[in-house]
């Protein structure tokens, strides 16, 4: 694969004819405009303003941050296009009123988008946006694990990102600009370390200690009194009447709860969570050469997302960043300081300045 940053992966909208370079005025007092960065998961979706600095080098820290807004998710395989849409145009929005700015302020927009794995993907999402604001403004698509590196580097595209929320997937660059990743096909095809992977095997184990397929668990009482219901059988109704990957993933914190208090199904569903997780890592460094020659090389390795950042006595996130380490010693696992939405905007100012 190819790095965003040459006319491959990455699809760079500008308008007809001559770049406009002459600075205009703002509506927020920012002189050379603003840029949108977005994080789209598959449960929710955050875009921020801030300022544009033509010298990208030069960044404060922190980047100063002019508005924030929230909508719903704008994956279109967990939530159709349509409502994929309405989130976007509504996040948009919101974020440009809180900075007192307006679409003709903006110069660039980066969005990072679960579910874009393809470059008919990328293609449809930003059709979307041309039509949402001037011809010069410059729109940048990709997956939401790019974004999530970038806020790990600052906005640089080397090492490797590992999101563990609703979803997941791990994604790197080499220095070379190469590209790899694992993983982020979904839960249907095997994405079980995401909250989704996990909760759905918890369901499982629960019908499965209800018929007598499997053994019993703490899970079948903690997961009932969670939704209110009185028998494993409600459980059917339950999952088939919104099969959302939200709405089964936020039954990951019973899963945890239960393995803290001793339960070996819940246990083993975490154990094996973290190692999908881990290889997942293992399969993107090792295809990147990221390791070295030696295996021993340094390289950083971002780890975003509600499952790995919980901060729960059965720690996900270190469990997995100890596997890491055990398979690369010289892996430099870092909890980023500023959201992936900041990240993605940090990558439309390179990409801008570059």
């Amino acid at each position: 694969m190819r790095n965003p940053h040459s006319n491959g992966n990455l699809r760079k909208l500008e308008a007809d004819g001559e770049e406009e370079t002459e600075e205009k005025s703002c509506h927020n007092g920012f002189g050379v405009g603003v840029i949108l960065g977005l994080d789209g998961g598959a449960t929710s979706t955050v875009c921020v303003c801030v300022p544009f600095f033509p010298y990208g080098d030069r960044l404060p820290e922190p980047l100063p941050i002019l508005g924030r807004a929230l909508a719903g998710s704008t994956n279109c395989n967990s939530v159709g296009e349509t409502a994929a849409r309405d989130s976007l145009e509504q996040v948009i929005s919101e974020a440009l009123v809180q900075a007192g700015s307006d679409k003709s302020d903006v110069r660039g927009v980066c969005l990072g988008v679960s579910g874009v794995n393809h470059p008919s993907d990328q293609k449809k999402i930003e059709n979307w946006i041309r039509e949402m604001f001037p011809s010069h403004v410059k729109v940048y698509v990709q997956n939401d694990a790019i974004v999530a590196l970038a806020s790990g580097t600052m906005g640089k595209l080397h090492g490797c990102v590992l999101i563990a929320g609703t979803g997941c997937i791990a994604y790197g660059f080499d220095e070379d600009g190469r590209e790899a990743r694992a993983s982020g096909a979904g839960p249907i095809l095997g994405d079980w370390g995401s909250g989704y992977g996990i909760a759905a095997q918890a369901l499982t184990a629960v019908i499965r200690a209800h018929d007598g397929r499997g053994p019993q668990t703490m899970l079948t009482s903690s997961i009932l009194k969670a939704l209110g219901l009185s028998s494993p059988d409600e459980l059917i109704g339950w999952t088939y009447a919104d099969p959302s990957w939200a709405r089964i993933a936020a039954l990951v914190p019973q899963v945890v709860s239960c393995a803290e208090a001793g339960d070996e199904i819940s246990d083993k569903i975490l154990v094996d969570a973290a190692e999908d997780l881990a290889v997942s890592v293992k399969a993107v460094v090792q295809r990147l050469g990221l390791c070295g020659e030696d295996g021993a090389a340094s390289f950083p390795v971002v780890m975003v997302g509600g499952v790995l950042n919980a901060n729960q006595k059965w720690d996900i996130g270190k469990e997995v960043s100890n596997r890491i380490n055990r398979y690369f010693p010289g892996a430099q696992t870092i909890i980023p300081k500023v959201e992936p939405a900041v990240g993605a905007a940090l990558l439309a100012m390179n990409f801008l300045t570059s």
